[in-house]
């Protein structure tokens, strides 16, 4: 058989014989959805996942069960099956109802947001263990090691809403 092209990314039709692209019409749907509301009635939309700003080919189905990776096979009902998220294409998306669509990486949102601040405060009057804890999670959540550069994030604004941090950033 063959798979309608119209679902596969642009990237695709120039893949090699035998790659694996992703397709989730399902979020395509959900997004539309929401990018419609957002053109109509106003509001906004802030979306973190870990994923990628360029489409591609490849596989990125994965199971994870108690932090670890294992078999997407191995514990049915047991590991959470997920994928990267192809933000561009929800971008596009957003894009395509009018709207304004940002796109960043966690580390460089949480920047931007203010994190080292708030944890200088509440590492202010902190013992050392706390600011050693408050420090590690800066570093988990923002250091480009960690979730940082894996996790991404889109903002779904009307056009001319200038918001933190990606007025500065535009």
């Amino acid at each position: 058989g063959s798979v309608d092209p119209t679902l596969l990314p642009a990237d695709a039709a120039d893949a090699p014989q035998g790659a694996i692209a992703e397709v989730a019409p399902a979020r395509t749907a959900l997004m539309a959805t929401i990018a419609e509301r957002i053109s109509r009635h106003g509001g906004a939309g802030l979306f973190l996942d870990y994923g990628h700003f360029q489409p591609g080919v490849g596989d990125t189905l994965q199971a994870l069960r108690s932090h670890d990776h294992e078999d997407v096979l191995a514990n049915p009902g047991e590991a959470d099956l997920t994928s990267h998220v192809d933000f561009a294409a929800l971008a596009a998306i957003a894009r395509a109802h009018g709207l304004e669509a940002h796109l960043t990486t966690q580390g460089d949102f949480l920047l931007g947001m203010g994190i080292l601040e708030r944890a200088g405060r509440l590492g202010a009057d902190a013992g050392q263990a706390a600011r050693e804890r408050i420090a590690g999670d800066v570093e988990r959540l923002a250091g480009p090691q960690a979730m940082g550069e894996l996790f991404k994030v889109l903002a779904v604004l009307p056009r001319g809403v200038a918001v933190r941090p990606f007025a500065e950033a535009d």
